[in-house]
């Protein structure tokens, strides 16, 4: 009902599915205006019979890491094997560098500036093309205002919140070989992955994020329910997809090996272990 807060109920499925309901009143069938979602959680025991019956399975990914996290989630045997491939790519073909500001929301308004200047003084020095990537449009938001009233000068386009086919293949346009500017974008949203800008038309990232899911009573149910499997619930909830996606976000700057650029993680908490060994162990990494 209006200006009432949506009731959220959960409903394990087992064999790791879960259905959510979000309506108004759930004790009100006839009047209830919500969703209903199905997430399959755990897909191993949907399609561990396809596996069973074949001769061989071969699974491949720049972003199957860490193994075992894939492996239990798809139901893979016990007999699985993973082989870690040499990348084609050069580490002096990307320079990636940590600037140990905080991201997180409370801290935001505080580190704006020093996240609006790391990004300004990287295109001072290497013009060109970039994409920004940060965790909600909010946040895009707040760094796109600071950015053009610091730095009128420099050219800023960003995502918006529905884009058209039209929308989003005008957004691409802006990164022309020829043009210079920072484009800015959600983490997991459209643009951080499956675009392909090579050579001039993308030389750089800035990502402003963990990339960790939103810390709600649905996701909070996913963390209890990958702990009692998998004992793990924190990182096969948050930290292993939230570094996914920025892995994914970063790899859109070098897709060749005539191919160079910058990544810019603005996050402190890269420095940290749990994080820092997710990233692609091809990067030599430095802090600002």
């Amino acid at each position: 009902r209006d200006g009432e807060a949506p009731t959220l109920a959960g409903l394990d499925m087992g064999n790791g599915a879960q259905l959510w309901m979000d309506g108004t009143d759930l004790g009100d069938a006839q009047n209830m205006a919500g969703r209903l979602t199905l997430r399959n959680i755990v897909p191993g025991h949907f399609i561990s019979a396809r596996i069973k019956v074949a001769d061989s399975v071969v699974l491949f990914s720049a972003t199957l890491n860490p193994a075992d996290y894939y492996i239990n989630l798809l139901g893979l045997p016990d007999t699985t094997q993973s082989m870690d491939i040499a990348c084609p790519f050069k580490p002096e073909q990307l320079t990636v560098r940590i600037k140990p500001i905080s991201t997180r929301r409370e801290d935001r308004a505080d580190s704006l500036d020093s996240l609006v200047e790391a990004m300004a003084a990287q295109f001072a020095l290497q013009p060109g093309n970039y994409l920004a990537f940060f965790s909600s449009f909010d946040y895009l938001e707040l760094a796109r205002r600071r950015l053009q009233q610091c730095h009128r000068h420099l050219p800023v386009w960003a995502q918006q919140r529905q884009m058209t086919e039209a929308n989003r293949m005008a957004y691409l346009q802006q990164f022309d070989v020829a043009g210079q500017g920072i484009g800015l974008a959600v983490l997991g949203g459209v643009f951080g992955e499956g675009v392909d800008l090579p050579g001039r038309r993308l030389i750089g990232a800035f990502i402003a994020t963990l990339g960790l899911p939103q810390f709600d009573e649905v996701n909070q149910a996913i963390c209890e329910r990958m702990q009692s499997r998998f004992g793990r619930g924190y990182d096969y909830t948050y930290v292993y997809p939230g570094i996914q996606k920025v892995v994914q976000a970063a790899g859109r700057v070098i897709r060749s090996e005539a191919d160079t650029g910058t990544i810019m993680l603005l996050d402190e908490r890269y420095l940290q272990k749990r994080y820092a060994t997710l990233l692609p162990q091809w990067w030599q990494i430095k802090v600002d």
